[in-house]
């Protein structure tokens, strides 16, 4: 079964590791530094956001700049903070179990959990003495990621790219077990590894014919969930939406909004929560649906996003006098970045950067 996993992670282009979508485009972003005679130009692309937010940046504080009626209900558990403390701000803000916890500064799903009681919430604080937000579990059941960009000083933004978000489910057949069906799926057996570390799923019950049982909680695809091109759905009604919500958050012109939302017309509505705002690191995850792209269309649609990237950096730098980050800062940051994802890799055996 593993040798099985490793040759469609080989052969298949969506699970390929991140670095294969950025490494083939480094050429295309060193033609705009030398453009833009820095280095670091994008740093000026989201003024609000620390480095525009490339993954060094706080959720916690970049979270405040949303609208808090959008937000889910957090608190932030710090290393200064006693557990007690912390499980006291839970109940003032009503925050009941289940509940998710992440790290304060983390991607790509790192650490991400559902958390279903005191006891787990505890053991997950004590095994990481970092910064952590804990949110409440939000029961919307449709999860999408929305990549918006506003040039500006223009009144109207585009939406990009619509994420859909298929949880890793398998169907009962009255025969096999949970874990026989994890095998014959054709997505789930690629995650056997990552889902026979879940507690919570009963591997040798034997689900009834047509019942279906959802394998994560979690919209990462490092995580199991398949992205699927939602980019039919995009219409002026919705980009008026996210164009007044983006109004809304000073300092934000590129980047994507993790969404949960209960139908299509609730979207439209401006009826959702959004449980992250990412920035320039973002990616227009729908060119990671193999069934709509190929390897090199999705590396395409990255130097189209990037092209954005660089005219509003060109504009926030040239017109608005955003400075650009030093060289040196940044290094600097990135270095403490991967210092920091290394530690937690090695308390949760993780490959960091995946």
């Amino acid at each position: 079964m593993r040798k099985k996993q490793r040759i469609k992670k080989l052969t298949q282009w969506e699970y390929w590791p991140s670095y294969m979508f950025y490494i083939p485009n480094i050429p295309f972003a060193f033609y705009h530094a030398i453009k833009a005679r820095n280095l670091v130009f994008y740093t000026a692309v989201n003024p609000s956001i620390a480095n525009s937010g490339i993954g060094t940046e706080s959720k916690y504080e970049t979270q405040k700049l949303i609208p808090a009626h959008l937000l889910p209900s957090t608190v932030l558990h710090t290393p200064e903070n006693t557990i007690n403390e912390t499980l006291t701000k839970l109940k003032e803000k009503k925050i009941t179990f289940p509940m998710i916890a992440k790290p304060d500064i983390g991607f790509r799903g790192m650490l991400v959990q559902k958390i279903n009681s005191e006891t787990a919430l505890i053991d997950y604080l004590n095994k990481y003495p970092i910064n952590i937000l804990i949110q409440e579990f939000l029961t919307e059941p449709h999860e999408c990621g929305i990549f918006y960009h506003r040039f500006p000083g223009t009144h109207q933004g585009t939406i990009s790219s619509i994420t859909l978000k298929d949880f890793l489910t398998v169907v009962g057949d009255g025969q096999h077990s949970v874990l026989e069906l994890i095998e014959q799926h054709p997505r789930a057996q690629v995650y056997l590894d990552l889902l026979t570390k879940n507690n919570e799923i009963a591997f040798d019950t034997i689900l009834e014919i047509g019942e279906k049982l959802q394998l994560t909680e979690i919209g990462n695809h490092s995580k199991g969930t398949q992205f699927i091109n939602g980019n039919h759905l995009i219409n002026n009604k919705l980009e008026l939406i996210f164009t007044q919500l983006n109004k809304q958050i000073k300092g934000w012109y590129y980047g994507r909004l993790d969404i949960k939302y209960s139908s299509i017309e609730a979207l439209e509505q401006g009826q959702f929560k959004v449980l992250e705002l990412n920035g320039i690191l973002a990616e227009p995850t729908h060119m990671y649906d193999a069934n709509s792209y190929t390897y090199f269309k999705a590396l395409k649609e990255m130097r189209k996003h990037w092209k954005q990237l660089y005219l509003i950096a060109r504009y926030n730098h040239d017109v608005k006098k955003v400075p650009y980050r030093s060289v040196t800062g940044l290094l600097k940051d990135v270095r403490a970045l991967i210092i920091y994802t290394k530690s937690l890799a090695k308390l949760h055996q993780f490959t960091p950067y995946s």
